[in-house]
């Protein structure tokens, strides 16, 4: 009876330890997120379930091509998006022509933003300029057409940014480790 319990106990520790483990690894490292809808196209498309990060955020500021997980803005906390980061505090984001222009201290006649993890095709819709401020960021949908972004609902403030997309896991054919594109 007494090697019975040892046992038992001995299971309990062990599913308490890896059911804390994984509370602390989810709330604080990294989370997982299902991509709905289409915003993102070409590079995450509805389904795809996806690795967030939720760290890097904590030591250093978003960069610009970089894709964030975040709480809607003007949501009840429980809708996320994803999208991708255009302008940083304190910079310009000028929308024209189907082209995105960033002015900025090191480019106070701004400069065209290439983005080479664009389709050819695509073209950012609407002509109209942006100043952040604050803690506050730009962002778009890769699939620009067809975007509920920035463009429509404003600025996004860091405190709703989650955390950074680090890695798809699925679908198995596309599972795909992401890095910042590099300005």
């Amino acid at each position: 009876m007494k090697r019975f319990l040892y046992s038992f106990l001995e299971v309990v520790e062990v599913a308490l330890i890896a059911v804390i483990s994984v509370f602390l690894v989810r709330t604080f490292l990294v989370q997982p997120f299902l991509v709905s809808g289409e915003s993102m196209a070409p590079n995450f498309s509805n389904g795809d379930y996806l690795l967030v990060d939720e760290l890097t955020y904590y030591f250093r500021t978003p960069g610009r091509g970089e894709v964030a997980v975040f709480r809607y803005p003007s949501g009840n906390g429980s809708t996320y998006f994803i999208k991708r980061v255009i302008g940083l505090p304190g910079e310009k984001v000028k929308i024209s022509d189907g082209k995105v222009y960033i002015f900025n201290q090191d480019n106070p006649q701004g400069f065209l933003l290439e983005e080479d993890y664009l389709s050819p095709r695509a073209v950012t819709t609407g002509d109209a300029e942006f100043k952040i401020d604050g803690e506050n960021y730009f962002v778009l949908g890769d699939n620009r057409s067809y975007s509920f972004d920035s463009r429509s609902w404003g600025l996004l403030n860091k405190k709703e940014i989650v955390g950074l997309a680090r890695l798809r896991l699925w679908p198995l054919a596309h599972m795909k480790a992401f890095a910042a594109p590099q300005y």
